[in-house]
């Protein structure tokens, strides 16, 4: 145990699940936070004696919510060392047929939410001198996609997020940087056809979806010592897809 202590949204599946694991395997105690209830606990049950791992109920889009559970965490773990922003949602659909509600519901979740997590730890990573917040953003808010307009936007707002917070708190010991998955092998593909995914896969130089584990050890990384003089960056995870 390196007495650390990592937070991570969206952690009951995917992605989040296995940037969990990785830093409990790493040595951090981990703060599973998901909107999702029963499949957070039951998460949280399957990691078992792996580590110090708790469970918190977590809608991003509520930012008193937010604060509280925050605060919380601190209270029950004493800090917050590393916070990767991974909670997320797609509502495709081309622009001409897009509900306003599509629209604003991927906005208030994927960059809202990272927005409202950032600044609930950000007066305790200052506190203490240090920290590491580590956002999720896409290969789309990169090159865009059709048919993704709202997710594009929210991720390239989340990488313009990264680097404004980068500039504003390098001076307090706490970094900021982005990890910018491509086509990764999640439930969100998992909806994908056959012929649908072979497309996907002519435009990645290594013919094959990421797995989870791929973006999980990026933020291991950012999160680790090793990183301390890297902020700001989009530390691209997509086979070659954009370069």
């Amino acid at each position: 145990m390196n007495g650390k202590v990592a937070v991570v949204t969206g952690a009951a599946r995917g992605i989040g699940a296995a940037c969990a694991r990785a830093l409990l395997a790493g040595g951090y105690r981990v703060a599973v936070c998901d909107i999702d209830a029963a499949a957070g606990e039951k998460f949280v049950r399957e990691l078992g004696a792996t580590g110090d791992a708790r469970f918190y109920v977590l809608n991003v889009m509520d930012a008193g919510q937010v604060e509280a559970v925050m605060k919380q965490i601190v209270a029950d773990f004493g800090s917050v060392d590393v916070l990767v922003n991974n909670a997320g949602i797609t509502r495709d659909g081309l622009v001409m047929r897009m509900k306003a509600e599509q629209w604003q519901q991927v906005l208030d979740v994927n960059l809202n939410g990272t927005y409202y997590c950032a600044q609930a730890v950000v007066m305790p990573m200052i506190k203490q001198r240090q920290g590491r917040i580590i956002n999720i953003a896409s290969v789309v808010g990169q090159m865009g996609n059709a048919g993704q307009a709202n997710y594009c936007a929210s991720k390239a707002g989340v990488i313009g997020l990264t680097k404004s917070l980068a500039r504003e708190l390098a001076s307090r010991g706490i970094t900021v940087n982005a990890v910018a998955p491509g086509f990764i092998e999640t439930d969100m593909t998992a909806k994908l056809g056959e012929k649908a995914r072979e497309e996907l896969l002519r435009n990645v130089p290594i013919p094959r979806l990421g797995q989870p584990e791929d973006v999980a050890q990026a933020v291991l990384f950012l999160a680790g010592e090793g990183a301390s003089y890297i902020t700001g960056h989009v530390l691209n995870v997509n086979g070659g897809m954009y370069m």
